[in-house]
Order: C-alpha cells, then sequence, then structure tokens
C-alpha cells in the first residue's frame, strides 16, 4: 500500500498519543522531538519499530540519526515507502 505524507502524519500523530501520550495539541510538523514532545532515543527506537510493521520493511536505526522534527519522520518514512 503507498502512503501519502498525510496518511504517515495521521499515524505519526496516533503513534506519538498513544504510546508516549504526547498531547494531540503538541503534535505539529515543527515540533522537535525530543525538546518539545520529550522522546528520548529509545522512544525513537520504539517509533521505528511501529512503523516497520506499517510500512512492512526494516528500518536502519542510523536513517533517522538526523531526525529531530516531526516533519523530519514523516519526510524519512515517506522517502522508505517510495524506495
Amino acid at each position: 500500500m503507498a502512503y501519502s505524507k498525510d496518511d504517515i502524519y495521521a499515524k505519526l500523530s496516533e503513534y506519538l498519543v498513544e504510546m508516549f501520550e504526547v498531547p494531540a495539541a503538541s503534535i505539529r510538523p515543527e515540533a522537535r522531538l525530543a525538546e518539545d514532545l520529550d522522546l528520548d532515543s529509545i522512544d525513537a527506537v520504539d517509533l521505528i519499530v511501529r512503523f516497520q510493521g506499517l510500512i512492512g520493511k526494516k528500518i536502519p536505526p542510523e536513517e533517522f540519526k538526523s531526525v529531530r522534527t516531526v516533519a523530519d519522520v514523516v519526510d524519512k518514512v515517506h522517502a522508505l515507502v517510495q524506495e
């Protein structure tokens, strides 16, 4: 299945609220994962695992080293889906 950036953003928002109890109002494209949403590297790994299940592809953790914001996550997952 092809996922649009909007689909990925919606899924990411759902995961952030569900898994990490991030208030939905805090989730914006420019929100920084560590500083604004209080996620740490372990949370990031959990998120990667969830997206792997969703898109059915292995996501190397180093792919996410440069990811800082919600929009970065969406762009990175979208790029992987397109491969």
